[in-house]
């Protein structure tokens, strides 16, 4: 008995050891939008020298938002906590490794100043307090590209135009056009996941194969299947193609649907 117990008690330090080394080579990578600047993110801070509260971004963000709870706001514990980002940020840490720009107006607009990727610094005079939008890697001025699995998932719901049988059904006919289903529940509850992820934009024309979002009438909101061109195909009574979804007072912005996808 007590050679087992010597045993089982060696079996127990190694596999502590084993796990400690396992814990200690997996790096820190961009989680959500937590308030903590993890790698991989670009983050806002509220004060200048990276102090105060931390807004955490993973993809470029071409509009803020200006008033809660819809807007983007500062996460991480300190000065700002809570206050949305635009137009309310003094420093930034780029740990993308990619440049990023942050600019004066919406939509990418108006001066501009860029950092690298691992810079730190604070915003010159003239963004200070002044930033409405930000672009990683550079996106042409605010032109996205169309998601890689744009052609197919257009092709189901264009296939689609006319029928009767997805009325209520938006969130499953955006996520059947890309092959899969039962990822959320509802577009709201996909809205929520994409906005807490910091991947909404809102100013710039939706690509081929992106979600577009809406509050609609319900709680359930409502989910369009972009196909470029500044048009969308949507469910309804009938199965229908629009180019004037982005004029709606519901309207939320648009994101490229997870990879995973």
């Amino acid at each position: 008995m007590l050679h087992l117990r010597k045993s089982l008690a060696v079996a127990g330090i190694a596999l502590a050891l084993t796990t400690s080394v396992l814990s200690a080579a997996s790096p820190a990578s961009a989680a959500g939008r937590d308030g903590t600047c993890d790698s991989g993110e670009f983050c806002y801070y509220y004060n200048s020298n990276e102090a105060g509260s931390v807004s955490d971004f993973t993809e470029s963000v071409d509009d803020y938002g200006t008033t809660q709870p819809s807007c983007y706001d500062f996460k991480g514990a300190g000065n700002g906590k809570g206050l949305c980002v635009k137009n309310n940020a003094a420093s930034v840490w780029n740990r993308t490794s990619k440049s990023v720009t942050v600019y004066y107006n919406s939509d990418f607009g108006g001066a501009s100043q860029t950092f690298a990727s691992g810079a730190k610094g604070n915003l010159n005079a003239t963004l200070k307090n002044n930033n409405a939008s930000h672009d990683i890697g550079g996106s042409s001025g605010g032109t996205f590209p169309a998601d890689p699995r744009a052609s197919d998932a257009i092709a189901f719901a264009k296939a689609r135009l006319g029928h009767t049988d997805w009325n209520g059904e938006c969130e499953l006919f955006v996520e059947r056009a890309f092959g899969t289903s039962g990822k959320f529940l509802t577009a709201t509850a996909h809205y929520q996941w994409q906005k807490a992820n910091g991947r909404i934009h809102t100013g710039s024309v939706p690509p081929a194969g992106a979600a577009v979002f809406f509050t609609s009438t319900t709680s359930a909101g409502h989910i369009m299947l972009s196909i470029g061109g500044n048009s969308a195909i949507s469910t309804g009574p009938t199965v229908y193609q629009t180019n004037t979804f982005r004029q709606r007072s519901d309207y939320l912005g648009w994101a490229y649907v997870p990879s995973s996808w």
